[in-house]
């Protein structure tokens, strides 16, 4: 009978089974997103793997029929990642990297569709001058790890004469295994998986139990004419469950329908710069049929739980008289609980063992559910003791007094994904540090740099980056090593070659004139400069053994009175040892032995310089690599956590807005015909519209405070368990707040048109 009521129950009874269906849908979609991970994450780890092309054997097989030759020339545009890479066949049956029909010939390239894409628009302009090849096919899915991603193979010719792995490699497959043994996944950033995973998916399941009890009221008086024709308690309870059952149903085949379209829509998104094929989002079967029985479940039993202290009697419901008061002893119980679970593992840190993830999920659960239990006693508590004020302000307070658990239920779903927000926001801000560290560059006085490969005049490189668009310094310095013997040195120490500008960077010079040699003091990590400055003959680029023929040891002698000068740090933050030569004082035919390095600075006023300095590396030689410096540098485990939270967070987002706006709608459909009522009785619509504001900001405003104190709470216990010391970002907290606030308000302004049409005299009219 009830499901029979769910969908025949006219026009009243449609409306609100499909407003329960589309709230209920739009979790099961998160829900069934969420299953899908695993999937997505297994994928994009094979496929990456699958076209794995590095290899650390430097000593390199000979060239075969079955061997490619293949260069790393991966880049940077705009801040997006390009992977990039140069292939030379040297025969019939060379590897052909996984996505392609053919391998393009020199001066061609095969793209992935964004970068062709890209590469179209006029915001590829710059990159198009990179790239200057010309396009001859697309990657196909199988040989990219995300619809978005920018990739491209190209053809070449004399690689074989750079091999230099592992950037520049001869191999016979693509995907060979990693020499080097995974690592142990690190127990702090296991414990930020699992606190994630709980708080992204609690606001679902606060959200579902939420949308199975729309239309709670107009229920619960259709019970009240069931018993007036004989049914008993037991059979209208029956009944509700059969309705909550029929609209989960729907709701389940709604949530298919949401995440079939995601699914889809996911294929064209891009969210924190990740981005997945539709073909990845493929739900684990076991967890889609969890899913599938779980949340009709939840709803009969979320239904029967409501109405467990509801008197539903032939002439009406108790429930509109005064309602008992709530207790609160057992509300406390929860976090309680929650903090007795996590309690055993204060302080265990990330060196004394892993978090059992049993007691950190089920603590952390019973924290956020006890937010949901102790948010309805805080809104009764509060509205029974605000004073009288005008018209709108006592609509909007009576209404509270009278339903606070339905504003209350409005209100959880909000705190509890702000309150994980604030944990999960302060865990991350104090671990951060141990993720972070400092790379010791100097970037106010270089933001870039360039490793000039052998073969390569620095001169060259200097000058044309001298000549770039937004290069305002230019600081040339060449490094190679000198030792006391040709051979199998003992004592070793570092040369520095520049003119006098460039060696003044990395130490504080007497007098500088070309031909000048200076024997460096002060070095962090020196024990030898003075040592070998006594020495009459040196050895430039001195070879480590017999094996190794590509040393071309030049002899040098020391010239008497060498110059001294006194080591200051260089733009990397390191104070260098050694000898300084000025380009004139280093001996004939020891270039070979000297590896150039140019330091950038940039014009900041010059919106793309770093743009214009790739683009004239590429133009040198596809080899050279400019790298952008910056201050500190993050473990890429911790960054790749970090950036699942921000898409998880922007989904639930989404659901929070969305499913916020579907109750806030419901609300005024049960209230039509009070609403029409107060119109109709002269009350002015401005003011309906304010007490409407009013009953939404009040609960939210006691939402979010409870969601801040648990929030910081939960995040404290958290850091403690880390042995990390409790400190709270202030600006966070209260970002993260004012975040959850922005969110009620955009809903409650878009639920304003609806409510004008609402207040009209012939919302009064029934069936």
């Amino acid at each position: 009978m009830g499901v029979r009521f769910a969908f025949t129950g006219g026009r009243e009874g449609w409306i609100r089974t499909l407003l329960t269906a589309v709230g209920v849908g739009l979790g099961v979609a998160l829900l069934l997103l969420t299953t899908a991970l695993p999937n997505v994450l297994s994928v994009r780890h094979d496929r990456e793997q699958a076209r794995r092309d590095y290899t650390y054997d430097y000593n390199p097989r000979p060239a075969a029929d079955d061997t490619l030759v293949i260069a790393d020339i991966d880049s940077t545009y705009r801040g997006e990642d390009v992977r990039g890479r140069l292939m030379q066949r040297e025969g019939s049956r060379a590897p052909l990297p996984p996505g392609l029909r053919a391998f393009p010939a020199p001066g061609e390239m095969v793209v992935s569709p964004a970068l062709k894409e890209l590469l179209a628009s006029d915001g590829g302009r710059l990159l198009r001058e990179r790239l200057p090849y010309r396009i001859t096919g697309t990657i196909a899915e199988s040989g990219l790890i995300g619809s978005h991603e920018l990739a491209y193979y190209a053809g070449a010719d004399g690689l074989d004469a750079r091999i230099a792995p592992p950037r520049v490699a001869r191999i016979s497959a693509f995907g060979e295994p990693n020499p080097f043994p995974a690592s142990d996944t690190d127990p702090v950033l296991l414990l930020l998986v699992l606190v994630m995973f709980v708080v992204l998916l609690m606001p679902v399941a606060v959200f579902i139990a939420t949308a199975v009890r729309f239309g709670g009221e107009r229920r619960d008086q259709r019970l009240a004419a069931l018993r007036l024709i004989g049914s008993d308690g037991r059979m209208v309870r029956r009944i509700a469950a059969g309705e909550a059952l029929a609209g989960s149903l729907l709701g389940l085949v709604l949530g298919a329908g949401f995440f079939l379209v995601g699914r889809q829509i996911a294929g064209t998104a891009e969210v924190f710069r990740v981005s997945v094929f539709p073909s990845y989002l493929n739900p684990s079967p076991a967890l889609a049929v969890l899913v599938a029985v779980a949340v009709p479940t939840a709803a009969v039993l979320v239904t029967l739980f409501a109405l467990r202290g509801v008197v539903i009697e032939p002439l009406g419901v108790v429930r509109t008289a005064r309602p008992p008061r709530r207790r609160l002893w057992w509300r406390l119980l929860l976090p309680a609980g929650g903090l007795a679970l996590l309690y055993p593992m204060l302080g265990q840190g990330g060196g004394n063992g892993n978090f059992n993830q049993y007691l950190v999920t089920g603590g952390v659960l019973l924290l956020l559910v006890g937010i949901t239990a102790l948010l309805p006693w805080v809104v009764e508590a509060v509205v029974a003791r605000l004073n009288p004020g005008g018209v709108s302000w006592q609509l909007a307070v009576r209404r509270l007094q009278l339903s606070s658990g339905t504003a209350a239920r409005m209100v959880n779903g909000i705190a509890v994904a702000v309150a994980g927000a604030i944990a999960l926001q302060m865990l991350f801000t104090g671990v951060e540090a141990d993720y972070t560290k400092a790379t010791g560059q100097d970037v106010s006085r270089a933001q870039m740099s360039v490793n000039v490969p052998d073969g390569i005049p620095a001169a060259r490189v200097t000058r044309e980056m001298a000549a770039t668009r937004g290069v305002r310094k230019v600081v040339a310095l060449s490094e190679g090593n000198v030792g006391e013997r040709r051979m199998s040195a003992e004592l070793n120490a570092q040369v520095t070659v520049g003119d006098c500008a460039a060696l003044r960077e990395v130490a504080t010079l007497p007098s500088c004139h070309d031909g000048d040699v200076f024997a460096l003091r002060g070095a962090d990590y020196d024990g030898s400069t003075q040592q070998l400055a006594k020495s009459g003959t040196l050895f430039l680029d001195p070879a480590d053994g017999e094996e190794d023929k590509d040393s071309v040891t030049v002899a040098w002698r020391v010239p008497p009175g060498l110059k001294q000068a006194q080591s200051r740090p260089d733009p990397t933050g390191v104070k260098r040892g050694g000898f300084l030569f000025t380009p004139s004082a280093l001996p004939a035919g020891s270039a070979a032995g000297i590896r150039g390095q140019v330091y950038l600075g940039l014009d900041p006023s010059v919106r793309d310089a770093q743009e214009y300095v790739r683009n004239t590396a590429a133009r040198i030689d596809p080899l050279l690599d400019p790298t952008t410096w910056s201050s500190t540098v993050q473990t890429g485990q911790y960054r790749s956590i970090r950036t699942g939270l921000s898409v998880g967070a922007a989904c639930v987002l989404a659901l929070i807005g969305a499913s916020l706006l579907v109750s806030q709608l419901e609300q005024l459909r049960e209230r039509r015909k009070l609403l029409s009522a107060l119109v109709a009785f002269g009350t002015r619509r401005r003011t309906l519209g304010l007490s409407v504001l009013w009953q939404t900001a009040i609960p939210i405003t006691l939402g979010l405070l409870l969601a801040m104190a648990v929030g910081l709470s939960l995040g404290a216990v958290l850091l403690r368990m880390t042995a990390t010391a409790v400190r709270v970002d202030w600006a966070s907290v209260l970002s993260m707040t004012g975040f959850g606030a922005s969110v009620v308000l955009v809903v409650t302004l878009l639920s304003l048109p609806p409510l004008l049409r609402l207040m009209r005299p012939d919302g009064l009219r029934t069936e």
